[in-house]
């Protein structure tokens, strides 16, 4: 029960991180934080008992810099949610592919790189797209901040932090 994570919003109710509940509990008891969701869970100890938190806001404002998603393996795969993006085939194997090769120019962009399956990469190889009539599902682009905690609602099932995320309910 203390492994769930908990969102955390700024003052402004921006998301600022995730945290997991036992600290977001110590947070709201020293009172530096206020729940604003819960799960269905109850904390109890011998001098207080309280809803597990789900979602917390800090008291005060704190400045933070949105750093850029890195480009790399395993964040091009969760951008593509593990999904081949020529046949749309789920599989735990999957590459990376450049859309326009890189003995063509291609370069190493969030623009330019998709999840593969191992079938479609090769039968794609070096070729461009329109010579060997195959389509991206959908046209990739680079991840903003919120990618971070967009991974939470799909592996917690976070419904209620999906207002927060800017997501539609």
């Amino acid at each position: 029960m203390l492994g769930k994570k908990v969102l955390v919003l700024n003052q402004s109710y921006e998301p600022l991180m995730v945290i997991g509940a036992k600290r977001a509990i110590i947070s709201i008891l020293s009172d530096k934080s206020e729940c604003i969701a819960n799960y269905s869970d109850i904390v109890r100890s011998q001098e207080f008992s309280m809803s597990l938190p789900s979602i917390i806001r800090i008291k005060q404002y704190v400045g933070f810099f949105r750093s850029d998603v890195v480009l790399n393996r395993m964040n091009i795969l969760k951008r593509d949610n593990f999904v081949c993006q020529y046949c749309s085939r789920k599989s735990n194997v999957m590459t990376i592919d450049h859309i326009f090769p890189r003995n063509k120019g291609g370069k190493n962009t969030w623009e330019n790189l998709v999840a593969a399956c191992v079938d479609c990469n090769a039968k794609k190889g070096d070729n461009l797209l329109e010579n060997i009539n195959m389509k991206l599902l959908k046209k990739p682009k680079k991840p903003n901040y919120l990618f971070y905690f967009k991974q939470y609602i799909n592996t917690s099932l976070q419904n209620s932090w999906k207002e927060y995320l800017y997501m539609k309910n």
